[in-house]
Order: C-alpha cells, then sequence, then structure tokens
C-alpha cells in the first residue's frame, strides 16, 4: 500500500511536524512492506516515489524557512502522479484541497492530521470573530475528509466541540535510542561561558507568539542569577538579557538530542499545544519538564515528572521553576523517561495510526486494490 503525506510545514529546520513525519518514513520502511511518499515545499520541483518529493515555493520571511508554493495545479498533479493509496494531509491549508480532488479522482481514503489549533492561533492574533470564522472554516473542510487525527485528549474534544465528527486520538512519539539520558556528553555551562552553579534551563522552538517566549523572558528576569535560560529556535529574534542565551536551531537530531539532554530541564510556556512533541523528547533524555497547565500539556506532564505553572503567567512559571530545584532532579528526570517508554514511542504511536489507517480504509468505499493491501503487517514483521 502506498501512503502519501503532504504538508505545507515541512522545512530544513522545521520542528515537529518534520520530524513526525522522517520518524513514521522510518518506521514504516523498517517495520511494514508499505511504501510511503511526502510531498512537501522545496527549493525545486521533483518527483520521488518513496521518498521526498519538493514543490518550488518562494521563503517566507520571518519563518523557519518555510516555503509557499501557490500552484493548486502543480500540487494536485503530483499528488496524482504518485498514484497514492491513502493520503494524509498535515495542514488545513491549498494542499488540502488539492489532496480532496486526488483522492476524489483515485477514490481513496483522505486523511487529516491536526497539527496546529489554526482557529485559537489566529483567534490569538486577530480576535474572536477571525476565531469563529476559522472555526466554520475548519469544520467544513474536515467534513470532507474520512478522518481527522487529533495528537490529544483535549485536541479530539476540541474538534469535537468545532462540530467535526470523525475524529481518532493518534498520539506523537519519540525515538527513545535517538533521545536518551546517555546523550548527557556535553559540557553545556563551559560551552556556553557560565558558572559551575548555574541553573541552566533550555527551551527549543520556534520563536513565534504562541510559543509565549515572552512569557520565558520575563520569568528569567523574575529569578535572576544563578538561573539562566537557554533558547534554541529560529524565527523572529527573541530579546535577550544577562541571564538568556540565543542558538540557532539544530537541524540535526542527535545534537537536539545532546543539548536537551546536557540541560538540568526543559521549559515550555506554549499554552496552544496539541501534543507538546519536544516536552516528550525531552522527558526521553530523562529531564524534567516545567510546563503550563493548558492545552495538551497537562496530559503529558505532573507532578511525577515536573511542575506545571499557570498559562501566561511569568510569576507562576517562575515559582514552579524554583519549585523544580527544591526536589531531586535526577529522580524526576528518570520517571519522566519511563513514562515516555510506557507510553510515547514511535513504535506504539505508529502502530496505533496503522489500525487506525485500517478502519478507514475497510470502511471507505476504496478500490478492490487498496482493499486487499490493507493487510497491515506488525512491527518486526
Amino acid at each position: 500500500m502506498h501512503l502519501v503525506d503532504t504538508t505545507l510545514f515541512f522545512s530544513p529546520t522545521s520542528g515537529g511536524v518534520k520530524r513526525y513525519l522522517n520518524a513514521k518514513h522510518d518506521w514504516l520502511h523498517a517495520h511494514t512492506a508499505h511504501r510511503h511518499s511526502m510531498l512537501v515545499p522545496g527549493a525545486a520541483t521533483q518527483l520521488v516515489r518513496g521518498g521526498v518529493s519538493t514543490i518550488a515555493g518562494m521563503r517566507l520571511p520571518g519563518t523557519f524557512n518555510y516555503r509557499l508554493p501557490l500552484s493548486m495545479r502543480t500540487w494536485r498533479r503530483m499528488l496524482s502522479a504518485l498514484e497514492p493509496d491513502l493520503i494524509e494531509v498535515g495542514d488545513a491549508f491549498h494542499p488540502a484541497w488539492c489532496a480532496l480532488s486526488a483522492a476524489r479522482v483515485r477514490n481513496v481514503p483522505l486523511i487529516a492530521f491536526f497539527h496546529s489549533n489554526l482557529p485559537r492561533l489566529l483567534g490569538h492574533r486577530f480576535g474572536s470573530a477571525v476565531e469563529r470564522a476559522s472555526t466554520r472554516y475548519l469544520r467544513s473542510l474536515y467534513a470532507r475528509f474520512d478522518l481527522v487525527l487529533a495528537p490529544s485528549r483535549a485536541m479530539c474534544a476540541y474538534l469535537r466541540q468545532c462540530g467535526v465528527a470523525r475524529v481518532a486520538l493518534q498520539p506523537l512519539g519519540v525515538d527513545p535510542q535517538l533521545f536518551s539520558p546517555v546523550r548527557r556528553t556535553l559540557d553545556i555551562r563551559q560551552r556556553l561561558n557560565l558558572p559551575d552553579d548555574s541553573r541552566l534551563v533550555v527551551y527549543a522552538g520556534r520563536f513565534s507568539e504562541e510559543k509565549n517566549i515572552n512569557v520565558l523572558r520575563a520569568t528569567m528576569a523574575l529569578l535572576g542569577k544563578p538561573y539562566h535560560l537557554l533558547l534554541i529556535g529560529g524565527g523572529r529574534s527573541a530579546q535577550l538579557s544577562h541571564n538568556v542565551t540565543m542558538m540557532p536551531y539544530r537541524r540535526d537530531s542527535i545534537e537536539l538530542a545532546q543539548w536537551l539532554a546536557s540541560a538540568d530541564a526543559l521549559v515550555h510556556a506554549g499554552n496552544s499545544e496539541t501534543f507538546g512533541l519536544v516536552i516528550v523528547e525531552a522527558m526521553a533524555c530523562g529531564r524534567p519538564v516545567v510546563g503550563v497547565r493548558a492545552g495538551s500539556i497537562h496530559e503529558l506532564l505532573d507532578e511525577h515528572v515536573g511542575e506545571l505553572a499557570e498559562p501566561d503567567d511569568a510569576s507562576s512559571m517562575a515559582a514552579a521553576i524554583r519549585r523544580l530545584y527544591e526536589r531531586d532532579i535526577e529522580a524526576l528526570g528518570a520517571q519522566a523517561r519511563t513514562r515516555v517508554l510506557q507510553r510515547y514511542t514511535w513504535s506504539q504511536a505508529l502502530t496505533q495510526q496503522l489500525a487506525n489507517y485500517a478502519g478507514v480504509v475497510s470502511a471507505a468505499p476504496a478500490p478492490e486494490g487498496v482493499r486487499a493491501a490493507v493487510g497491515f503487517e506488525s512491527p518486526g514483521s
């Protein structure tokens, strides 16, 4: 069976969606007989069956090097040329409409993955009227899909409240060998020219408005020394202070894992996360996390693996970080990794995804060839 993913959320320095697609591609190749292709923006237009196909698009300034191909005809043509047996769409923009057209022509199932909460993000920036309009748009778009996957229970409930009927839980995962305590190899304080007694926390991701970098900066201003924040990311530049250091996004996952594992803890002030992949990656590295009591974050975090703060509240975040350092950070980190191994590996996540796919294929009026191909192999077969 040929599974095809398509999305705008893919660039050389993009975050969770790219890591999900690459992990999915590698896992399917290693554990199943299914073929997997991606169709994403790139510097040139090229078709690679069983690999990463790209559509040329202009680079968007102020983003994680994202590109925006505008030709819907090219997107539809290349999706059809890949000859998919099932299409998964990772955004709610024009690739979704192109995928709808291609799926109808081939009479194959169409699935959406709710990676980003578009109505909430737009509402936060432009107001409630825009949020209501985008919610109506999302409901209309997703009514045309066979299934919408959401990575957390909170997002499943949110989509149903928006009027989306066909929703299934689909958590993301992590490679526990890549993101592991054994990556704790950096003398991170020496690399950053910090005193040995610095209390070093790290954030990794976009410096976009919804990530609430301003809350983290305000938090560090309240904490002062010896607390220090390392911001690893890209997008709009973050204003720095005496106890905040910034470095570019790490393209190499091993390098990212090294920085996460070598810090004391991860801090994350975003309150619009649909899942929070970097949180699980830090936990897999044996690091506790300080996050906010909002969105999907509280499904990942509790007092056994870190601390929770109130959303949009630097004073609460500062208090949570102080509490963390009053506890046994290493013991919390060990419990965090155990939780990931029990719940959030890619093998667990993608086995569940194949079951979601199988349910859609068996119910959809797909061609007999597609129905026959739905004998999903178990991992390791």
